[in-house]
């Protein structure tokens, strides 16, 4: 159960935080199974997974018709920003992509749990046809020049990039500068002073 400390962090409604308790429950049920995060990490969720992803939240405008989430894996920020979304943004769809069939029956499982309103698509990202999305979000998943990659691919003209990254982003940002041209926002993370968020817009090819 969320304690005190992480609702506070999380700054959500009685209804979100039972959502996200449940999302927690099946979460650690599942997890012994298919790794969905690491076992070490399973003991600091609320801060490690749930506020890392939760604080990205906010920096897109108030409201999204489509936000896609690509290499969603447990979830993260894909899961957290549909269930966030139920109250703050009801219309929004949320469209996580993962390719991995057994993950993605988890994401599935915790759609129909929460009623959040989110799209699971089981396939390699490069392999969706493009989705026109507001917002294109990424975890720990691949490079920052991958990424920017799979964000003009999927971005509709004017939508903006959010990224998880951790302390190595400049070194990132200068590789992507090699290819890429975009605006770029830095924020400090809410959760670990090591790592950053990075918002980007007005993408396009060097």
């Amino acid at each position: 159960m969320m304690n005190q400390e992480a609702r506070v962090g999380l700054d959500v409604s009685r209804e979100t935080t039972e959502r996200l308790n449940i999302y927690a429950a099946l979460l650690e049920k599942w997890n012994p199974a298919i790794n969905l995060v690491s076992p070490s990490t399973l003991s600091s969720l609320w801060t490690r997974h749930f506020q890392d992803s939760a604080q990205i939240f906010r920096l897109s405008q108030p409201s999204v018709a489509t936000w896609c989430d690509m290499g969603t894996g447990g979830g993260f920020p894909g899961l957290i920003m549909a269930i966030l979304a139920q109250e703050a943004d009801p219309d929004r769809n949320t469209i996580c992509i993962e390719s991995d069939l057994r993950k993605a029956t988890f994401l599935r499982t915790v759609v129909r749990e929460t009623g959040a309103n989110a799209t699971i698509i089981s396939k390699r990202i490069e392999a969706v046809a493009p989705l026109e999305a507001d917002v294109v979000s990424a975890r720990a998943l691949a490079s920052l020049t991958n990424l920017l990659g799979f964000a003009d691919q999927h971005l509709k003209a004017g939508g903006i990039a959010i990224f998880l990254k951790g302390e190595n982003y400049s070194a990132e940002v200068e590789e992507a500068l090699e290819k890429w041209r975009f605006e770029l926002d830095t924020y400090p993370s809410n959760t670990n002073p090591n790592a950053v968020v990075l918002k980007i817009g007005d993408l396009r090819r060097a």
